[in-house]
């Protein structure tokens, strides 16, 4: 399918991940100055994250039935569907997070220790994610069966986690928002 190298779409990925990674870790830190105004529907773009998530989590696990039962076309379908989604997400996310700060979990006890250890795994598998998945999709549109088999055993099951465990985080920090 290409002339690139696995080896350069591999550097390619992890420059991409990177770059993205730091584009968050900026905006999460307040480095970049939002505008004063902004358009109202900027606060309900949280909701779409979990909605667009959720709807990824059902996506892999429909991929992961089609596959099993050897309807390729359908697998490639809904892998390219939920790495659409996933793109439409990460650009909504950057969007929100420029815009508005963080909110703060004002949960207390155990239900804390929870939510962030529930959080701080999203956060780590959500960053190294990234690359796996471009990895996967590289190797599945160049025919590379065999490296797609091999990398989807730890990008499937870090997706689905990272998908499922936005939806949990969104419906743990939504009564904190203060909009």
């Amino acid at each position: 399918m290409s002339k690139i190298s696995d080896k350069l779409f591999f550097r390619i990925a992890m420059v991409v991940s990177i770059v993205v990674f730091v584009l968050v870790v900026l905006l999460n830190k307040r480095v970049l100055n939002p505008p004063l105004e902004f358009p109202s529907f900027i606060y309900r773009l949280p909701l779409l994250h979990a909605l667009i998530n959720g709807t990824c989590a059902v996506i892999l696990i429909l991929s992961l039935r089609a596959i099993k039962a050897k309807n390729v076309a359908k697998h490639k379908a809904l892998n390219l569907t939920a790495f659409g989604l996933s793109a439409l997400f990460l650009i909504s996310y950057v969007i929100y997070h420029f815009f508005v700060p963080e909110t703060t979990f004002g949960g207390e006890g155990p239900l804390r220790y929870i939510y962030y250890f529930i959080l701080i795994s999203h956060i780590i598998l959500a960053a190294g994610v990234l690359p796996l998945i471009l990895l996967s999709f590289w190797y599945a549109l160049n025919e590379k069966i065999d490296k797609h088999r091999k990398i989807v055993r730890f990008t499937f099951p870090i997706w689905l986690y990272v998908a499922v465990t936005g939806v949990v985080v969104y419906l743990m920090i939504s009564p904190y928002y203060s909009f």
